[in-house]
């Protein structure tokens, strides 16, 4: 397996991202399932791990500490905080963004039990609370790596000027925010932040939430509780025109003998040595599909039809709906 830097640890080109195990699209798989995918994932040289107090409100850091915890010596953990499931009165848990200090301090110490390690590698800001200035949460993150409970830190879904205001709180060592052909809002003004401040760029969605992948035809079938079903881009007008940017895809990846799914992962991978893509699957053949990637080279006519055919004016829809977006401070077309 590629290595690329995050900074001081050398990780897996591809690494894995671990929602799908617990969270988000619908029915979790059984955790025996995601256990195994997730030593299979180590087995095929995945050394980038990537969970979050969020996913499954906890589940999947559980999942993740128990598979891996007896191989901790072989791979990078990250996770996030200041994004959790909090019990309402009415004993029903809910998403809530949070990032004053003795939340992001809670986090952690919770983050920690969970996953059964004395530190986290990479521990991620997970989104940015408008109503705390960056500057506290992150010192009360740089605090964490004072005690020891963490190694490194990271911001997830935030703007140039936020990362560049953090950053000079404490070294940031990564940004992780949605890329792929399909999502190209870093390149508004995120990378080159990244790039100025020396802080590696993580990819997540990098297959476009399974789009890139071809694996859904239809979206009425998703899951009642699927995010996808809340998404501009999975609306079934939406959709059936960017199935037709797909079938583009899908003949540029037969000429190259590679799948859609490894000819999105190698455009990612071309766009920089700084960027690391983490995609998330609960398919071990799917991960073996992924990892495939790293063999795809791409020459600058594949990359330019590429970006001819999927781009932000060829795309419809947007990556959130409105409620969502105002919660994200990324730059945004």
């Amino acid at each position: 397996m590629q290595q690329r830097r995050i900074g001081p640890f050398s990780v897996s080109a591809i690494g894995l991202g671990c929602m799908n195990l617990s969270h988000a699209y619908g029915v979790p798989p059984p955790a025996e399932e995601g256990e195994r995918l997730l030593l299979r994932a180590l087995d095929l040289g995945v050394t980038l791990f990537d969970t979050a107090a969020l996913y499954g409100f906890g589940a999947n850091e559980t999942l993740v500490g128990r598979a891996l915890k007896p191989h901790r010596d072989r791979f990078t953990l990250a996770s996030k905080g200041g994004m959790a499931g909090v019990k309402g009165e009415d004993g029903v848990t809910r998403r809530v963004i949070d990032g004053r200090p003795e939340t992001i301090r809670r986090n952690c110490v919770d983050s920690l039990q969970r996953l059964g390690v004395e530190v986290i590698d990479l521990y991620y800001l997970h989104r940015l609370d408008m109503q705390v200035p960056i500057e506290e949460t992150v010192g009360a993150m740089a605090d964490l790596v004072r005690q020891g409970k963490v190694k490194t830190l990271g911001l997830s879904e935030v703007s140039a000027a936020t990362l560049r205001r953090a950053h000079a709180v404490h070294p940031i060592a990564a940004l992780q925010t949605e890329y792929s052909l399909w999502t190209r809002n870093p390149e508004i003004a995120a990378l080159q932040a990244c790039r100025e401040l020396g802080v590696a760029f993580v990819a997540f969605s990098p297959v476009g939430r399974g789009f890139l992948a071809g694996g859904l035809a239809d979206v009425s079938t998703l899951d009642a509780k699927d995010i996808r079903r809340s998404m501009p881009r999975f609306s079934p007008e939406n959709y059936a025109r960017n199935l037709q940017l797909f079938d583009g895809l899908k003949r540029i990846a037969q000429s190259l003998g590679a799948t859609p799914a490894q000819l999105s992962l190698a455009w990612l991978l071309a766009q920089g040595e700084d960027i690391v893509p983490i995609p998330g699957t609960t398919s071990v053949a799917h991960l073996e599909e992924d990892l495939g990637a790293v063999n795809v080279s791409l020459d600058a006519d594949v990359m330019r039809d590429l970006d001819a055919l999927i781009n932000p004016r060829t795309v419809a829809g947007g990556r959130y709906n409105a409620a969502t977006q105002r919660e994200i401070d990324t730059e945004e077309f």
